[in-house]
This record gives structure tokens, sequence and C-alpha cells, in this order.
């Protein structure tokens, strides 16, 4: 049975983040996620995260100046310093959280370019060659054209052929089922294909981005395929819901832990 990681980003923020992590919980998750922690100091975090007593299942690298747009910069020819100093900035937050995936958002830029490529590559060696001491996984995620106009990334394919060129152990392919259904299609068949070479799961529903609900892709399913392929790690649930978090939680009664309250609507 699927274990489930809830996405601070988008879940709870009817509370303010600090105290997303309690909420998340005692709503029943054994784990979090989010997109950034760095507006907050690593020490903060990381006690949050011990106070819910959770597991920290996924983080991303800083990715240059996201309110201004910006999503990421390992493709960024020239952000070569930036993007190092991130690396060991996440490295500090890895420590107090005890994280052992990070993923690297690659930017806006052409996926034909060659300059572009090379940066990439290059920032995806660097990046986890400094992960690997420490025993952290670098992910790497396409993202679909429609929420992230112009992405770098935007392929599964073209996402493994990186994950395999790298040849590094700890860089793995970061499998949103999500961005999969918007860009391919046939999510069974894509992570039947690329299973080998993924390090992290997420889901929302095709339509809207909400809970993982009928709305599709065929998620009762799609859990039952990640326990016949034995997959381990947690599923991210970077969704954001339709009426509130914890009215949208009927999906996860059957798997939350056991210590998490009865109804989640007890916490409203």
């Amino acid at each position: 049975m699927p274990r489930f990681a809830a996405n601070l980003s988008m879940m709870f923020t009817e509370w303010a983040f600090l105290d997303r992590f309690k909420a998340a919980s005692d709503a029943g998750f054994e784990a979090v996620e989010f997109l950034f922690p760095y507006d907050y100091a690593c020490e903060q975090v990381g006690l949050a995260l011990a106070g819910g007593e959770l597991q920290q299942a996924l983080f991303n690298l800083p990715p240059g100046d996201f309110a201004n747009g910006e999503r990421g910069i390992a493709a960024l020819a020239g952000r070569e310093d930036e993007f190092k100093a991130g690396v060991e900035t996440a490295l500090r937050y890895a420590h107090e959280t005890g994280v052992k995936r990070l993923h690297m958002m690659a930017g806006l830029a052409d996926p034909e370019d060659e300059k572009a490529q090379a940066t990439y590559r290059a920032s995806l060696a660097y990046a986890a060659d400094a992960l690997a001491p420490h025993g952290i996984d670098l992910l790497l995620e396409p993202i679909n054209g429609r929420d992230m106009p112009g992405y770098f990334l935007n392929d599964f394919d073209r996402a493994a052929d990186y994950v395999r060129e790298a040849g590094r152990d700890n860089v793995r392919l970061q499998f949103d089922m999500y961005h999969c259904e918007l860009i391919h299609g046939d999510v069974a068949g894509k992570l039947r294909a690329l299973y080998p070479l993924v390090g992290h799961v997420q889901i929302a529903s095709a339509n809207g981005r909400h809970e993982p609900d009928s709305a599709g892709p065929d998620y009762p399913s799609l859990f039952a395929l990640l326990d016949e392929l034995g997959y381990d790690g947690f599923v991210g649930c970077e969704y954001r819901p339709k009426a509130g978090t914890l009215e949208g939680l009927g999906w996860f009664s059957e798997y939350r832990k056991p210590e998490g309250k009865s109804d989640p609507l007890d916490l409203a």
C-alpha cells in the first residue's frame, strides 16, 4: 500500500507554513514535501518537522527568482556560480531535515538549445556529485507546458535520457503522474517503461490539479501498479484542494497512518 507525503506548498495552506507540519501529521500523513523552505531558517524547518514526527520526502534546490517568474536555473548559462551556491544552501536544509531527495529545476530555456543542454548537463553533474557523499539523490522532473510554458525539461523520455547519460547512481527521475498524463497520456505504460529510473512519485487529478479522484488518471489502478512494481518510497500529494484541505481528504481515509484522527474533518 502506498505511503503518502503531503505537499505543504499546496495543501494545508489554511495554516501558516510552520504550522502545516503538525496539521499534516494530525491528518494522518507520515511525511511531507514542499517546493522551497528557504524563506525560513533551516533550524525552524527541522523543528517543525520533528514536532510533527514526520519524514521529509522531498524539496527543490533554490530556483532563482521564483517570485518574478524564474523556474530554476540549472539550464541557464551564466548562472553557474549561483547554482552552485544554491546546492550548498540546500545541503544545509537537508542536514536539518534528513531529506534524501532533492529536485533540480531546469529553468525556462529552449530544450533544443545546445548551450542550455550543456549547461544543464554540467549542473546535473555538479549537483549529483555534491549530494552523493550525503546519501542524497538528485531528481529530474518533466513539467508540462500548460502549467509552465517554456520549461526546459518538458518530456519524460528526454528526462530519462538525461538520467541515463548522467551515469550516476544518485540521479533519478521524479515521476509526477499529473504531468505525465498531460504530456503523454498512458501513465501506467510510461511508469512501467521508466520505473527502473524512478526515485519519487507525485500525484494530482488531471482536471484542475486537485485531489486524486475520478477526474483521472485512474489512481486506484496506479496505486496498485506501484505496489506491483515494488515502489516503497513516498507518493507526494502535489495538488490544490478544491474546497479546503481537510474537506478533500476523503480519498486518503484508507491510507492514513493508524495514529491519525479517525476523521480528518475533526481537525477543522
